[in-house]
Order: structure tokens, then sequence, then C-alpha cells
């Protein structure tokens, strides 16, 4: 591949397309995107005003009412991030190679941005769930992987979290023990593929079970996972730039590309996120005979 036919807005659709397609953590319908555009437009930042519940009264006849004033509170989203990547392919070593080999390393380079993405929104979820919705630390088994979701799903229903669009994040362990269990409902093969996208693999106890290797470590002591359910209203992430341009190094005869990725997120409503660190009883490796 000719660097002259490289073309930037391709190549930075593909890459946009690479890592939406593969998110779990930011992924559309786990976090919102509400703010986006906002970002994008202005600046690094942008100020998300939240309204504080108004006061219900009792009415007393033949007595006045007391009448509040709007209040609000402001929440800062703020774009933080800015991971890259840049590479070179010298054309003696591009002659020689199978393949396109720029190509395969910015498909690499996606997954890994999409990677370290998830990671963070993971940890930022992780650090911005509500004190009250954490529950006790659990050993699971095939047994009771289910009931741990219906704990996680009832914390979120005590808390008023809608019931539309909940979903819950484990780990591949986590995910083989609900294999185990009939009462877990796996997607059929008709919706197989938009199934498989952005780590979804079915539902159980009311929610959307994606599975990820990136659950942060819990706060125990233990190795436990941190397994974290919600809806989309409680954190917002935001991409400003998404963008690849290829280059020549002046004193080289090669191609290069470098990419960079901004973006940021922000736990807006801590009581819409629930959490759970697991530690889960898994048959060991081994090697037979």
């Amino acid at each position: 591949m000719a660097i002259t036919n490289f073309i930037p807005e391709v190549w930075s659709a593909k890459l946009l397309t690479a890592l939406e397609k593969s998110l779990v953590y930011a992924a559309a319908g786990v976090v919102n995107r509400d703010y986006e555009g906002e970002i994008s437009q202005y600046g690094d930042t942008v100020h998300i005003t939240n309204l504080v519940d108004p006061t219900i009264g009792s009415y007393t006849a033949h007595t006045d009412i007391t009448i509040e004033d709007v209040d609000d509170a402001t929440q800062a989203l703020t774009i933080t991030q800015s991971p890259y990547f840049a590479f070179e392919v010298d054309d003696i070593e591009k002659r020689q190679a199978r393949g396109t080999v720029l190509d395969e390393q910015a498909r690499r380079a996606a997954y890994l941005l999409r990677d370290k993405a998830d990671q963070y929104v993971a940890g930022l979820m992780a650090t911005g769930v509500d004190a009250g919705n954490i529950l006790a630390e659990a050993t699971v088994t095939a047994a009771t992987a289910y009931e741990t979701l219906v704990d996680l799903g009832t914390t979120l229903t005590e808390d008023n979290v809608p019931f539309e669009g909940r979903w819950a994040i484990v780990t591949p362990k986590f995910y083989g023990l609900l294999l185990k269990d009939d009462r877990f409902v796996a997607a059929g093969d008709e919706a197989g593929a938009a199934t498989r996208a952005n780590g979804v693999v079915g539902s159980a106890a009311g929610l959307s079970i994606r599975v990820s290797n990136n659950p942060p470590d819990g706060p125990g002591a233990g190795a436990g996972k941190l397994l974290i359910a919600g809806t989309s209203i409680a954190t917002t992430y935001a991409e400003q730039i998404a963008k690849v341009e290829s280059f020549k190094m002046e004193k080289r005869f090669n191609e290069a590309i470098k990419g960079l990725h901004l973006y940021g997120a922000k736990v807006v409503g801590p009581t819409a996120l629930a959490a759970v660190e697991v530690i889960v009883l898994w048959r060991a490796r081994g090697r037979s005979g």
C-alpha cells in the first residue's frame, strides 16, 4: 500500500468503527454520549447541569404554600485522556513482508486503544459507584452466580433505576459459571452477530450480560474482581478526536502512520451503578497424563 494512496479520513473512520464495535465499558448502551457534541464543538470541557429535586410538601387548608427556587448543581466532563500510536515501515522491510503491514498494524493499534479506553472507563465506574450500592464480597460458584446478578439488580431497583437498558459486565470465568445454570438466557443464533458485538453474550436477571477481561480489581484484600451493573444514565463518555495521519521521516525511506485518540468520561449518576467484588471458584488448569 503506497502512502500516496493513504486517505486519512478513511483510516480515521476505520479506526472509529473498530473502536466502537469492540468497546465494552465505553460501549453505547453502557454509557451515554449526551454531551459529546458539545465537547467536540466548544473545547475540552463541558459543564453538566443537574436539577436538585423539589421538596414535596403537605398542603393545609387556608395556609400559604412554600415556594422554592429551582436549584441546580454542576459537574464537569473533561477530555483528559490522549493515547496515541506511531509506527513506520522501512521501504525494504515492506518489500520483503507479505500482506499490508501498515493496515494490520493500524488494526492492532485500534484494538489497543479500545482496551485502554475500556480500562479507563471501568476504573471510573469502580470509583464512582455510590458507596451504598457496593455489595459485600462474595465467593461465587455455578450455583450462586445467578443470585449475584439478582442481588445487583435488586440494588438498582431499590435506587429507582429504570429497568430498561440495564446491563452487567462480568469476567470470562463468571460467564462460564452462568453457562452452567439453566436460568441463564443465552442469545440465539439469529441475533448472533448483534449479540456478540461489544461483548454482549446474553441476558440474566433482567440484565444484559457483557463479558470483558477488564473488570477492575476489587477493593478487598483478596484476588476478587469488581463486577459492575447499571444503566447508561450513570456514566457519560465523549470522544473529541480520533484521527490518523501519514508522513515520511525526512532521513529515511519509509512510510509512517500516527494516530491520536482523545476522550473523557464522567460518572454523573452514582446511584445508577451497583457493584460487587467476586472471587470465582473455578476449576484450575492442569496437564493430563
